[in-house]
């Protein structure tokens, strides 16, 4: 079973450079996905469901998309737990008037099955059949992974962002966190919301994205593109009616990337019960490029207090890593 989305990118998807919001693919990457696992969850007599995003592994903008150029969207299911299904997705941009093709992304997402009867009640999954009983072992281990992964980062997930509205940066030094330090105020409406009244995976990685792009512009003050994003994961649903707060500081800067930590506090207004609770939260990469489409070197981002600075070592630690692990890779792909 595969699913495919095609669309040609239009003026209103792109930065004044012409490069496509990392943001929109990222919800073009969470619909397909949707979409397949879905139709998946709802493959055998069962009770109907919807598939809800948990989880989006780290994802790398291999090449940027750029306005004119059609971009192909196609997802596949990798594994199946009892109560959950993998999806690998792959995002390829054609310009139309060369035939030139190229891949953009690979993404690793992971749904669950929600009741439509009843939101809280999660349903079992069909299993699917593997062509070789090593992939079944594979998706296995990843899926273990990935849910110590969730767990860990939901024990580390009380730190708070407050809202900056409109702060007076006069007063604020250049390059230092509280200067670019930013914040987008959201009424969720039925337009970003599933057939369960909740808000799409996708909509909240596009508001996501674009303030962690306002926090990237502020500190470099040039034309900015999203380069990749570390595992986003969704910690609690966000109901229709609540107001969220999409908050984003830099955390880390090497000579030519900057970390950006953006988290999504919910008010569940609908809901006066309920307090306001944190429902998703992840690290976003960008680059500086210059009118060329060139990297610029990233001011360095200067840390004034100890908690800004103990962010800087923890980012520095996840940069190094992850460029430990690219290098690796390109290793191992020279010797095949």
């Amino acid at each position: 079973m595969a699913q495919q989305l095609i669309r040609i990118m239009r003026p209103d998807d792109a930065n004044f450079a012409g490069n496509v919001h990392g943001g929109i693919i990222l919800k073009m990457i969470e619909e397909a996905g949707a979409i397949i696992s879905t139709r998946h969850c709802n493959s055998q007599d069962g009770e109907p469901c919807v598939a809800a995003l948990a989880r989006v592994e780290r994802t790398d903008f291999l090449s940027p998309v750029c306005i004119g150029e059609v971009a192909n969207v196609s997802a596949e299911i990798t594994y199946t737990s009892r109560h959950s299904v993998e999806v690998q997705v792959n995002v390829m941009s054609e310009n139309i008037l060369t035939g030139a093709k190229k891949v953009t992304n690979k993404a690793t997402l992971w749904y669950v099955p929600l009741s439509l009867k009843n939101v809280n009640k999660v349903v079992e999954v069909p299993p699917i059949q593997y062509v070789r009983k090593e992939q079944e072992e594979e998706g296995k281990k990843r899926y273990e992974e990935q849910k110590l992964d969730r767990l860990e980062t939901k024990q580390r997930n009380g730190d708070v962002i407050f809202p900056i509205i409109n702060p007076d940066r006069q007063t604020k030094e250049p390059h230092t966190v509280g200067y670019s330090q930013s914040s987008l105020i959201h009424l969720v409406g039925p337009s970003d919301c599933t057939l369960l009244g909740f808000v799409h995976g996708g909509v909240t990685m596009k508001l996501m994205d674009e303030v962690a792009g306002i926090v990237a512009a502020r500190h470099c003050k040039t034309n900015i593109v999203t380069a990749s994003v570390d595992a986003i994961n969704f910690h609690e649903k966000i109901k229709k009616g609540s107001v969220i707060t999409i908050s984003g500081r830099m955390t880390f800067t090497s000579n030519k990337s900057m970390e950006i930590e953006v988290f999504v506090d919910a008010d569940p207004f609908v809901d006066e019960a309920r307090e306001r609770y944190r429902a998703v939260s992840a690290f976003f990469t960008y680059v500086s490029l210059s009118k060329e489409g060139k990297p610029l070197p990233v001011p360095q981002l200067l840390t004034e207090t100890e908690d800004e600075k103990r962010r800087f070592e923890e980012g520095k630690g996840r940069y190094l890593q992850t460029k430990a692990k690219r290098q690796a890779q390109l290793q191992q792909a020279a010797l095949q």
